[in-house]
């Protein structure tokens, strides 16, 4: 376990202003393994100051140079990646298998992919009489969450860095331990002291004065809508850019002309990958009317095969929820589809689970009305449901019938038609026929999915400033 006595700021292990401690949870145990600072604002302040002062000189680097430094955190990272799997399991439960090939192997990929691209990036062109020259944002305040800590913040850091930023992080309070890590991976690169930073705490504590910081010159923030709202308001103060990537309410779309079994079980796989905690989770399957009770069918067989129990068994698919309040707002929900009149085809709330640990039953839920709360809102759990439509036009008006605009899949026997039909989804990404997640592309999403794009080329862009310089 890693030591979480102090905070990294400005290239060393320094001693926190604030004496509380947050305790940090294994969700399969349900004991405490760590106990993390609660920062405060003051913190916060020399983060941010460590940041900002070593702004200037990191920016002055070559992209070479820094393309160089993000080949040898990758290599470092993979050295330590067994041990950061298991720190992940650890804080927030993510099964073992998965720890290792997406949240470390992912990250991995990332740091590779930005690396490659800062090599061949436009950083300046010519535009008629103007040199349109990409400068660094500045110093980047990053908040990331719990369900993927390690990926989300890989996914700001590398492109931060890579276009000359200096980079504060505040990962969540739930799952901190990952961030520690990493500090170390980072220190033991050698970037420049100050060019990462990390400080601990809850989002009022420690979040909302880093947004609010007049030395941060862009905050970028993965968590729930709710809270993407509450940081665009708190950086207005300040007109800071922001990058909001948040919730997501996404539809897999089985067209009649689709092989029903195979699609039905990708989508299963999809909406339960990470014990449900996934933004990008397919959570409502459209299906024809015509085949509705054999796709529920399908599915609720198809949940009830996915082995729940302990992350550390290489053979469990659905690990615990990260924490008892996330467990509690899964069931919260059940309960309120049950009231409804909703059908539990598999799982429920009163599905049994391994006793120790904070688990909900994969759960496949039919007959919903498509204005109901499981229908419309993200539940963040291991829950699918499914509804039926009556052709193509109104797959896709269901599908986009949606706060969120995060993610989507299409199913059919003819890619050219599922092409067609994902070009009508009002969302940042779709698969095709299972095609699979590329680290290389955009991710991010429309509506109160988020602002900004992350990943590949237009996640650099995110952290640069555009300047034309007029000449003569």
């Amino acid at each position: 376990m890693v030591n979480t006595d102090r905070l990294y700021i400005g290239g060393q292990w320094v001693v926190p202003l604030s004496t509380e401690r947050i305790a940090v949870e294994n969700p399969y145990t349900e004991e405490t393994v760590a106990r993390v600072p609660a920062c405060g604002a003051a913190d916060v302040d020399r983060a941010v100051r460590a940041a900002r002062e070593a702004f200037p000189a990191w920016s002055a680097v070559t992209p070479a140079d820094r393309a160089a430094h993000l080949k040898a955190l990758q290599r470092e990272l993979a050295v330590r990646s067994e041990e950061m799997a298991a720190l992940i399991t650890a804080e927030m439960g993510s099964p073992r298998r998965l720890a290792e090939r997406v949240q470390v192997g992912l990250p991995l990929m990332v740091l590779g992919e930005t690396a490659a691209i800062v090599e061949e990036f436009a950083w300046s062109e010519r535009i008629g009489n103007s040199l349109v020259v990409r400068e660094p944002v500045g110093v980047v305040g990053a908040i990331t969450p719990w369900n993927y800590p390690l990926h989300q913040t890989v996914a700001k850091l590398a492109p931060a860095l890579a276009a000359g930023c200096a980079f504060v992080l505040k990962p969540s309070e739930v799952a901190p331990l990952s961030a520690f890590l990493l500090a170390e991976v980072v220190d033991s690169v050698g970037f420049p002291p100050g060019v990462f930073n990390i400080v601990t705490g809850t989002g009022p504590d420690a979040g909302e004065p880093l947004v609010g910081h007049p030395l941060v010159d862009m905050v970028s923030f993965t968590g729930s809508t709710r809270a993407g709202t509450r940081v665009s308001e708190l950086a207005a103060g300040t007109v800071k850019k922001v990058a909001l990537e948040l919730g997501g309410k996404s539809a897999g779309i089985i067209l009649d002309d689709a092989d029903l079994a195979a699609s039905v079980k990708a989508v299963v796989a999809n909406c339960m990958l990470n014990s449900g905690q996934t933004c990008t989770a397919l959570t409502r399957m459209l299906v024809p009317r015509a085949r509705y009770d054999e796709a529920v069918a399908l599915a609720a067989e198809a949940a009830a095969r996915a082995p729940m129990g302990d992350p550390a068994d290489p053979g469990t698919r659905v690990g615990p929820l990260a924490s008892a309040p996330a467990r509690v707002r899964v069931l919260g929900y059940l309960a309120q589809a049950r009231r409804e009149g909703a059908v539990f085809a598999t799982g429920g709330p009163d599905a049994r689970v391994p006793e120790q640990g904070h688990f909900v039953a994969p759960t496949v839920l039919a007959g919903v009305d498509p204005s109901s709360a499981v229908a419309r809102e993200e539940i963040f759990g291991p829950v699918l449901t499914v509804l039926g439509y009556d052709d193509e036009d109104d797959a896709v008006r269901i599908a986009n019938d949606s706060d969120y605009g995060l993610s989507g899949g299409v199913w059919s026997g003819d890619t050219d038609r599922a092409l067609a039909v994902a070009r009508r989804l009002r969302t940042g990404q779709v698969s095709v026929n299972n095609g699979q997640f590329n680290p290389a592309a955009p991710f991010g999403g429309y509506r109160r999915s988020g602002t900004g794009r992350e990943l590949g080329r237009f996640g650099l862009e995110e952290f640069c400033e555009v300047k034309a310089v007029q000449l003569p």
